[in-house]
């Protein structure tokens, strides 16, 4: 047992690996779209903020996959491997591809898969599903929405100036912006492998020995420990330094193209986005904000100035992560249920 304990939390670190990697590119993909920054230089700057998220914010949306999705008394090491490995095979393959899906939604497909096609739906609590169901569509809207008010806004303010000096002005602006929009990335997506690692080691801290004396205090109630977060935050900071590169193409380039002081619209709306839902714990994909943020940032030039086809495959690959990545992790586990009987 302990060493599929053990397997379980490197599966979840290659996920929040892997999570780094693919959403690198909602970080820097304006910043690099603007040329404010190199590709290199994005990255590094990124994962530092990511990693800088963990002196900020506190773990809502770690509670909220560890107990708001998933009835924690059906969960066991198995199950969580089910759930890990359906969401890294999705991520991978749409980072391969260069496809910004929501690696968040991949999470989440994977856990509720081997708890539906086992133990049925009252095993799930609505409540936290229909919450993350609804930010599917709303954090989209809201990076849209405040994106172009944000774009909007700023045309206004700067209307009389110089487009030169406004360029140079908004080039300073996009380091800070971006950076922001990075913090707000790091504290919630780093805090979701932290929930789904802490249930793992909640459902057998009991009755494992060397798990509860050095991973997890089995005296306490379910709780993520510092060497946890410490640790997620390090490695999706890490993930992000490697950056999906397709993927960062596909963001920065394939949906519209922007200049600084778009880029900081954009990302200003993403992290107000990001940073709001990380605090009331609803764990939402950077993905669909920073693409919703650009564009409504891009919309105020005119509809045609987004390419509404690279818009529509991005929504194709949101639409299909939960069910893709339920069917994947469902399936794994009910092999493995009835073929052992766990």
């Amino acid at each position: 047992m302990l060493a599929i304990v053990l397997i379980g939390v490197v599966l979840a670190l290659l996920f929040d690996f892997l999570n780094g990697m693919n959403d690198a590119a909602n970080s820097i993909a304006t910043i690099v779209s603007t040329k404010v920054l190199s590709p290199t230089a994005a990255v590094f700057w990124a994962a530092f903020w990511n990693f800088a998220a963990v002196f900020l914010f506190g773990i809502h949306v770690a509670n909220t996959m560890g107990k708001g999705i998933v009835d924690p008394s059906v969960v066991n090491p198995y199950l969580i491997l089910s759930a890990l490995v359906g969401a890294v095979v999705w991520v991978y393959f749409c980072t391969h591809y260069g496809m910004p899906i929501s690696v968040s939604h991949a999470l989440i497909g994977g856990l509720i898969g081997p708890v539906w096609f086992v133990f049925g739906g009252d095993s799930l609590f609505a409540t936290g599903i229909i919450k993350i169901a609804m930010f599917i569509v709303l954090s989209p809207l809201i990076g849209m929405i405040l994106g172009f008010f944000m774009m909007a806004l700023t045309m206004r303010i700067f209307k009389k100036s110089h487009p030169k000096k406004v360029e140079g002005t908004f080039k300073v602006l996009q380091l800070f912006s971006s950076a922001v929009f990075s913090l707000g990335h790091g504290g919630n997506d780093a805090q979701k492998t932290m929930g789904i690692i802490a249930m793992l080691l909640f459902s057998v801290a009991g009755t494992n020995e060397f798990i509860g004396q050095y991973l997890y205090d089995p005296s306490k109630d379910f709780h993520v420990p510092m060497w946890l977060i410490m640790t997620c935050y390090s490695v999706i900071a890490l993930g992000t330094i490697t950056g999906g590169w397709k993927v960062i193409r596909t963001l920065g380039d394939g949906l519209a193209k922007l200049k600084p002081v778009q880029g900081f619209s954009a990302e200003t709306a993403g992290a107000m986005t990001l940073i709001g839902t990380a605090f009331l714990g609803i764990p939402v994909s950077t993905t669909h904000t920073i693409t919703g943020s650009i564009i409504g940032v891009s919309v105020t030039k005119g509809f045609a100035s987004v390419r509404w086809a690279t818009a529509k495959n991005i929504v194709y690959a949101w639409i299909f992560t939960i069910p893709a990545t339920l069917l994947i992790s469902g399936t794994i586990y009910y092999i493995l249920h009835y073929a052992f009987n766990l």
